[in-house]
């Protein structure tokens, strides 16, 4: 189906005030997105990219359509410029400008023509795509092993986030025990200094 010169062109539109983000933690819906970003800029839309190439715990990626061209630089810099975590995930989300390819639901340029055809095993084009087949195959299976390695690396920050919690609050409540005993004040009147009371 051919779209028009008026819809292709609303499409570009709409695609300078996207910002792709990943690397997402699964956990993350549409509503953490909004509550995410909405600080910096007015959300119009929010759609996941669906991951056919690996399991469900590998990271997300979205695209967030934004109210303008110039919100989507901002999200962008300030994404790189610090750690953005979402949904208390120790996996900082990175993001780009969004480009046509990434939309499934994108019209066709006007006036292009497409044509498809089936390749026989004498055509010389035919080594080509088994080449490119091949290709994807082991692309494929590199991105999943990177995936676990990431994985394992998420879960082991985690681990340390999380001892590392524990630590503070264990150090909190032990001056808050001398603070609010009798400790403080004994300590203080003994060696004659001043301890200011709540």
């Amino acid at each position: 189906m051919e779209s028009s010169a008026e819809d292709y062109a609303a499409f570009e539109e709409k695609v300078q005030r996207t910002v792709y983000i990943d690397n997402m933690s699964p956990q993350v819906t549409e509503s953490v997105i909004r509550t995410a970003l909405d600080q910096f800029a007015s959300v119009k839309s929010v759609k996941f990219i669906p991951n056919s190439l690996g399991p469900s715990s590998m990271p997300q990626c979205a695209l967030v359509e934004l109210d303008s061209a110039k919100k989507v630089k901002e999200v962008i810099a300030m994404i790189k410029q610090y750690p953005f975590m979402m949904s208390g995930m120790p996996r900082p989300v990175r993001a780009r400008p969004a480009v046509m390819e990434m939309f499934d639901d994108r019209p066709m340029k006007p006036k292009r023509k497409m044509k498809c055809c089936w390749l026989e095993q004498s055509d010389p084009d035919f080594e080509v795509a088994v080449e490119l087949k091949n290709l994807t195959r082991k692309h494929s299976s590199e991105i999943a092993l990177m995936h676990r390695v990431l994985l394992k690396e998420e879960e082991k920050l985690a681990a340390q986030q999380a001892e590392t919690l524990k630590v503070h609050y264990k150090k909190f409540w032990m001056i808050d025990g001398i603070m609010g005993g009798k400790t403080a004040h004994t300590l203080a009147r003994k060696y004659n200094l001043a301890v200011a009371d709540e």
